[in-house]
């Protein structure tokens, strides 16, 4: 039987912002896993409610208060930058875990030098409904992906491990060597698509990623579309542009922005004034607009 070190150390980070109740749900289901070496690592991104709720409840975690909010990526990297493990897992506050999910993760990584990430098959809570089981390239043209899996239910159809093209922003598990290598996520996107921005730059390095289908997560999000809000939509729409400036060649970013330009665009414009979604119409203008401003994006933050 294996000593607990033998098991190599696993940092688990998670950001909390304003969601302490679903922050301790998480801590709680952590509580109860099989794998004998975890540090618990939680960075409070500025929330309006107090924290000091997780801490109360949770005396052995590391709380790290951020002074203001500097979004997902920024607040992950606190917490990578604070941690010691040999590997990094990176787990959203709205989930909750299996018993012995971590178990094949990290046997995975250990068996294989060459991958940069693996995530678990996530499901929706409390559902035996598939959100993800792998996942589809982006389209060069149209700058769309997919979940394969997603909204099935789970018939074994997906029980086998496979590369992907990328991992699941609620729960993904990277050697610190690979972050040593590319570096941490970029804070310029503050919201949406930065997980799939470190993805690629990942791959560029050298690196594969993997679905991992006897490691499960269950993932609070909703299954279905709820209403956006101003902010997702500036975001989403600020940050899908710029991924595409950020990772395709010159021609397909061209022939994205016209398809973008042609199809994408006035469809949407067309969709929020038949709805008279005012304020989204206006957020998602501005998302637009903000690419053809002269902006100044600063370097990846190193580990």
């Amino acid at each position: 039987m294996k000593t607990i070190n033998e098991y190599p150390l696993v940092s688990i980070i998670s950001v909390n912002y304003n969601g302490a109740d679903l922050t301790c749900e998480m801590i709680k289901s952590l509580r109860n896993i099989t794998y004998p070496n975890i540090e618990i690592i939680i960075v409070d991104n500025a929330s309006h409610e107090s924290p000091a709720k997780i801490k109360n409840l949770n005396q052995d975690i590391t709380l790290i208060l951020s002074e203001k909010n500097i979004g997902f990526a920024g607040g992950n990297n606190i917490g990578i930058r604070a941690s010691k493990g040999k590997y990094i897992l990176l787990l959203n506050n709205d989930t909750e875990v299996d018993a012995g999910f971590l178990e094949p993760l990290v046997e995975k990584l250990e068996m294989n030098s060459h991958i940069g990430g693996v995530s678990p098959k996530v499901y929706y809570c409390n559902t035996s409904i598939i959100q993800f089981a792998g996942s589809t390239p982006i389209n060069a043209i149209t700058g769309r992906g997919g979940f394969i899996g997603e909204l099935e239910a789970d018939m074994g159809q997906y029980d086998v491990d496979k590369i992907c093209n990328h991992t699941h922003g609620a729960a993904m598990l990277v050697p610190r060597s690979v972050l040593e290598k590319v570096g941490l996520m970029s804070e310029f996107f503050f919201l949406y698509y930065e997980e799939l921005d470190f993805c690629e730059k990942i791959k560029r390095a050298g690196y594969e990623f993997w679905y991992i289908h006897s490691s499960k997560v269950y993932h609070k999000e909703s299954m279905s579309v709820g209403k956006k809000s101003s902010l997702k939509t500036f975001y989403q729409t600020r940050n899908r542009i710029l991924f595409m400036k950020r990772n395709v060649k010159a021609y397909q970013y061209f022939l994205f922005c016209v398809y973008y330009a042609l199809i994408s665009i006035p469809k949407n414009i067309v969709s929020y004034i038949l709805k008279r979604d005012w304020n989204l119409l206006i957020a998602y203008i501005n998302g637009v607009k903000w690419n053809f401003k002269k902006q100044i994006i600063p370097s990846d933050p190193e580990l």
